[in-house]
């Protein structure tokens, strides 16, 4: 068994690099044929501008801003979601009325809501990114929360009534800790996502103070090696939050695992 493990993480971490190196080749191959360092910068002049961002105050200080928007989008999206899905799953007329809700939300066209909050909110360009990264999490962390709770098996939900097992307690003895690991496995990519979201928003408001207005300001001034620097970077934050986030989820369903076996 552990033979197998290590085998696998092996062979995930060779195709991985095999990976990396093929988009690597792509670029290289993207420079020379364009032939334009205003169209593709050259890989030497990106990596530059991206160990000098490494170095600057300024860099970490936008990383930092950018992160911490994200993750109270996060939160709150999270919150609302989990408020939401627990009044659908308990109450069928809530679930009637937040279903319409969440399709009207979650179809809502990302740039014309940028737009439209941008107007509402031109006095801060710090909020408007947060506002838009929730009107795009939370109906999609609603969605996987009711998914994993219709998920659970019935037959344990009737056996819950049979019993007649209050409302509370099937809620934190048998709803949440069979959801949870689901959920937890998502977090990564939700915050993930998130950020990503995030960084539009701001490059669309000009927030200043984050990576999107830096990433703004190196546009307009066609500092394009700095722009896919900043672009690197923001890749690999979101790589780092899902690793994070797996490696978490993975320990803590072998932790649930063990202290079920007990």
């Amino acid at each position: 068994m552990i033979k197998k493990f290590f085998t696998q993480r092996k062979l995930n971490i060779i195709f991985s690099l095999l990976a990396v190196i093929f988009m690597w080749l792509i670029w290289i191959v993207a420079y020379y044929v364009t032939g334009n360092k205003l169209i593709v910068p050259a890989f030497s002049d990106t990596a530059q501008s991206f160990f000098n961002y490494l170095i600057s105050g300024e860099f970490w200080s936008a990383l930092l801003n950018t992160f911490l928007r994200t993750l109270l989008s996060f939160i709150i999206s999270f919150i609302l979601a989990t408020a939401c899905a627990v009044l659908a799953k308990l109450n069928r007329c809530a679930k009637a009325f937040l279903n319409p809700v969440i399709v009207f939300v979650r179809t809502l066209p990302t740039l014309a809501v940028i737009l439209i909050i941008l107007k509402l909110t031109s006095n801060n360009r710090s909020f408007s990114p947060v506002i838009v990264t929730i009107l795009v999490l939370f109906p999609m962390i609603f969605s996987q929360m009711l998914a994993a709770a219709d998920g659970i098996d019935s037959g344990l939900v009737e056996m819950a009534k049979v019993y007649k097992i209050g409302k509370r307690d099937r809620l934190f003895k048998i709803y949440l800790p069979l959801v949870a690991p689901n959920i937890i496995s998502q977090t990564g990519a939700n915050i993930s996502l998130g950020l990503k979201i995030m960084i539009s928003a701001e490059v669309l408001a000009n927030t200043v103070d984050g990576l999107g207005g830096m990433m703004q300001f190196n546009s307009i001034a066609a500092e394009v090696a700095n722009l896919a620097a900043l672009t690197l970077a923001a890749v690999a934050i979101g790589l780092i939050i899902e690793f994070s986030i797996s490696f978490i989820s993975r320990f803590a369903c072998r932790w649930n695992k063990k202290e079920g076996g007990k």
